[in-house]
């Protein structure tokens, strides 16, 4: 299966080349061969049992003459801390829920129904989003075990969203939908050479999705592309009554976010370079010289530095209120839910219980200190919240936008793929930073192939300020039709990808 966009699946399926059918059996023999055997990557959790009689559907349809929508006939792969009213699981990747089969779609799936999408399977995820202990290791869950980088099978696919940003850079999907509370959609985007859209709190609903806090989390797309990214975003955005934050969406946004790829989108735009978000690390530093110079010849202009205040100022109080939410959040999520553990407390329970299958590699310190919290009236929370949102959005990121009368701001989105310590868990270089601030101020970020190092993708982040994704996606697209820097994976070791060896010393 060739690294087909969602444009080019629709032209085939409309031409008749391909079937819907003949996709979705594709990307499964592919999924079998690659994810399963072989390499395994080990991205996919679940194979949805009924995909292909989806899929036969959608070419029923087609014949017919009715087209849902975008996605039609089109296979996504879907993160399993989604609720899917089907023949899948959702467990976030615990033991804990195994078994858990939900009372309904999630918002966003029904969204991806209505457009006629297939939907293909679910991805693995750090456990419980990333969000179980401290010493975690990024792409491992006791159900679905660890998802591995396909550029180098010994290192980091990063997460929590590690089996889609894998899945989709191994082809194994179209497109897939991951989620983010700081970092768990951009990391492992950028970390496997992908796309990757966070968006603004409140464009993509939370309701059906496990929670960790609802004052940061949100789904999003990620894709081998912007124009697919956007497509796909354009599809699971919208309004939901049972959403609160969704309302803000009502007269703000126009959800047609494909009409904002534009080639020449770069041209006269004002990008400000976050430096000092940006790291030491001169190999990462070369490529984002090498992208200000892609900006500038395509009549952008740049700012530099345009340096974001406060972005280090708020990680214990982050910490703090994501706390605080994920003990009312996963309480009110599974006391609703068919899963036969009803709160946090009877998760902690279970995982002790069975710490040989779950706690053999790290612990659960995040849920333990999460079950100590009040509820969310107490004043340590209210004070955290509000002090975060002040250093992040009117303090921080609307402050530099306000300053230089900027589109974006630009930095690196992190540095290469660490190797895989089961020992020790995640080495992420912590001398950067892109993902705190617009997460924290509820904010858009979107992640784009910029360069590799040593084979391994680096990716450059545009971060806007509330309701502005077209803007990102108007950009992002321009500097990704200009440069052309995304390369496909070969499935190797880090060993293989440079027969330098002097280069490997340099990791």
């Amino acid at each position: 299966m060739q690294e087909y966009s969602i444009s080019d699946l629709q032209a085939k399926m409309k031409s008749g080349e391909m079937t819907s059918r003949q996709i979705t059996e594709s990307y499964l023999k592919r999924i079998e061969s690659l994810d399963r055997n072989g390499p395994r990557v080990n991205s996919v959790i679940e194979i949805n049992p009924d995909a292909m009689a989806i899929a036969a559907e959608r070419d029923d349809e087609r014949r017919k003459g009715r087209l849902r929508g975008p996605l039609h006939g089109v296979p996504i792969l879907i993160k399993d801390n989604i609720d899917t009213h089907d023949r899948m699981q959702t467990t976030s990747g615990s033991l804990a829920l195994e078994g858990h089969f939900a009372r309904k779609d999630a918002f966003l799936v029904r969204r991806l129904r209505n457009s006629g999408a297939v939907l293909l399977g679910k991805t693995n995820l750090s456990e419980w989003a990333n969000f179980r202990g401290k010493r975690s290791i990024s792409g491992w869950s006791s159900r679905g075990g660890l998802t591995r980088n396909p550029y180098a099978l010994d290192r980091s696919a990063c997460g929590s969203s590690s089996g889609s940003g894998a899945a989709v850079a191994a082809n194994f999907c179209a497109a897939a939908i991951g989620t983010e509370t700081d970092g768990s959609i951009i990391c492992p985007a950028q970390t496997n050479g992908i796309v990757g859209i966070k968006p603004t709190l409140g464009l993509v609903s939370r309701s059906g999705i496990i929670p960790i806090a609802h004052s940061q989390d949100t789904a999003g797309s990620m894709a081998r592309t912007v124009a697919d990214a956007a497509i796909l975003l354009g599809v699971i955005a919208g309004l939901d009554s049972s959403d609160p934050a969704t309302k803000l969406l009502k007269g703000r946004i126009d959800r047609n976010f494909p009409g904002a790829l534009d080639q020449k989108g770069l041209h006269g735009a004002r990008i400000g370079i976050a430096r000092n978000m940006a790291g030491t690390d001169p190999r990462v530093t070369k490529i984002l010289d090498s992208a200000i110079d892609s900006m500038k010849q395509c009549g952008a202009v740049i700012i530099d530095p345009a340096n974001l205040p406060n972005y280090d100022k708020f990680t214990k109080t982050e910490l703090e209120v994501l706390l605080f939410e994920f003990k009312a959040d996963l309480n009110k999520y599974l006391g609703e839910s068919r899963a036969r553990l009803k709160s946090l407390e009877a998760v902690i329970r279970f995982n002790e219980d069975h710490r040989d299958r779950v706690l053999q590699y790290f612990g659960q310190e995040r849920m333990l200190s999460a079950q100590e919290k009040n509820g969310l009236q107490d004043k340590k929370y209210r004070t955290a919240l509000a002090k975060n949102h002040l250093l992040t959005r009117r303090n921080g990121i609307d402050s530099v936008f306000k300053k230089y009368k900027l589109d974006a701001i630009v930095v690196p989105s992190g540095g290469p793929a660490w190797l895989i310590d089961m020992i020790n868990g995640d080495s992420i270089n912590w001398d950067m930073e892109s993902t705190s601030p617009p997460a924290v101020a509820g904010y858009p970020h979107l992640t784009v192939p910029a360069g590799s190092i040593s084979g391994l993708p680096i990716g450059l982040s545009f971060i806007g300020r509330a309701w502005q994704e077209a803007m990102l996606i108007r950009l992002a697209y321009a500097f990704e039709q200009a440069t052309q820097a995304r390369k496909p994976p070969e499935f190797r070791s880090t060993c293989e990808l440079d027969k330098n060896p002097k280069a490997f010393n340099r990791l």
